[in-house]
C-alpha cells in the first residue's frame, strides 16, 4: 500500500464511545444527580469528540442533531455508528432507503461541519464469505460521499485485498484493541486513508467476550503500560500517515473509558501535540 503523505497530524481528538450513561454519576464523571440531557454539555467540557451510540440503535432524526450542536463547543466533532438495520440485522429489501435516511438524519452534522466519520460496525459473524462482500461494497456505494469507516469483527477480513479495496474508496479501516481471541480481527495499525485514522479500544476482557453479556465484556480497565505502546509507539506511526485522528474508548463500564481516555491523553502529551480538554472538568 502506498504510503499517505501527510507527516502531522493537524486534529488528533480522544474520547469514549458514547456518553449517556447514569452510572457514570455514580462512578465520578459526571456529578451525583446529573440528568441525561445535561451529560452531553459535560462530557464537551473534558473531551472534543464522541461516538454516537444511539444511532445504532435507531435511525438518527436531523431535529435531535441540531439540539445537539448548541450543547457542545466550536470544533466539537462526532462519529455517528451506522443504525443496525444496515449491519447487524439487515434488511435485504429495505437498507438501500434506510440508507438514505440515515443521510438525512445525520445532514445536520455534515452540514455544520461536525460529523468526523460514519461507523460501519460489523458484528462477528459477518465474515468474508461472497455474498456479504457483495453486500459491503453496495453498502459503501450507498454511503459514498461521507467519511466512512469500517470496523470488522471477524478475521477473514484482514487480508491485504481488502485493504487495497479501502485505500481506493478512501474509505477508513478502524484499528481495534480486542482481547487476542482466534475468531476476532486483530489489531492492525493499518492506515488506508491519507484523511483519518481511527482507533476504538474496547478492552482485553477474553472471558467478558466470550460470555455475551456487554457489561461484562467492556469491563476492563488499561494500565498505563498497556496504553504506553500505543501513545509512543502505534499512535505517532499512524498520524504520521494521516492529518486527522480519532480515538475513542468503548470500555464504558464503571466510567473507565473516560478514565483511561485521559490516561492516553496525558501519554500523548509528551510524545505529540495532545489533544486538549475544551474546559474545566464539569467534576469542579
Amino acid at each position: 500500500m502506498a504510503d499517505a503523505a501527510p507527516s502531522t497530524v493537524d486534529h488528533l481528538r480522544v474520547g469514549t464511545s458514547g456518553y449517556s450513561y447514569p452510572e457514570w454519576c455514580a462512578n465520578g464523571f459526571y456529578p451525583p444527580g446529573t440528568s441525561a440531557r445535561e451529560m452531553l454539555s459535560l462530557y464537551a467540557r473534558r473531551f472534543t469528540a464522541t461516538e454516537l451510540n444511539y444511532t445504532w440503535y435507531q435511525m438518527p432524526k436531523a431535529a435531535a442533531m441540531e439540539r445537539m450542536l448548541p450543547k457542545v463547543p466550536p470544533g466539537f466533532g462526532f462519529a455517528a455508528k451506522l443504525t443496525r438495520t444496515m449491519t447487524h440485522e439487515i434488511d435485504p429489501q429495505g437498507w438501500p432507503s434506510q440508507a438514505v435516511q440515515f443521510r438525512e438524519g445525520i445532514a445536520p452534522l455534515m452540514q455544520a461541519g461536525r460529523l468526523l466519520a460514519v461507523l460501519v460496525q460489523l458484528p462477528p459473524a459477518f465474515d468474508r464469505a461472497d455474498t456479504n462482500r457483495r453486500y459491503l461494497a453496495r453498502l459503501l456505494d450507498a454511503l459514498a460521499g461521507l467519511p466512512v469507516a469500517v470496523e470488522f469483527r471477524h478475521r477473514s477480513w484482514a487480508v491485504d485485498p481488502v485493504f487495497t479495496e479501502l485505500e481506493k474508496r478512501r474509505v477508513t479501516l478502524v484499528t481495534v484493541d480486542v482481547p487476542a481471541l482466534p475468531h476476532l480481527f486483530p489489531t492492525l495499525p493499518v492506515v488506508t486513508h491519507p484523511e483519518l485514522f481511527y482507533i476504538r479500544f474496547h478492552g482485553r476482557n477474553a472471558r467478558g467476550w466470550r460470555s455475551g453479556n456487554m457489561q461484562k465484556q467492556f469491563d476492563y480497565l488499561y494500565s498505563d503500560a498497556e496504553l504506553a505502546s500505543w501513545s509512543r509507539d502505534t499512535i505517532p506511526r499512524m498520524a504520521a500517515r494521516a492529518r486527522n485522528g480519532i480515538i475513542f474508548f468503548n470500555n464504558h463500564v464503571r466510567a473507565q473509558a473516560p478514565r483511561n481516555a485521559r490516561m492516553l491523553m496525558a501519554q500523548l502529551a509528551s510524545t505529540m501535540d495532545p489533544p486538549q480538554p475544551t474546559a474545566a472538568d464539569p467534576s469542579r
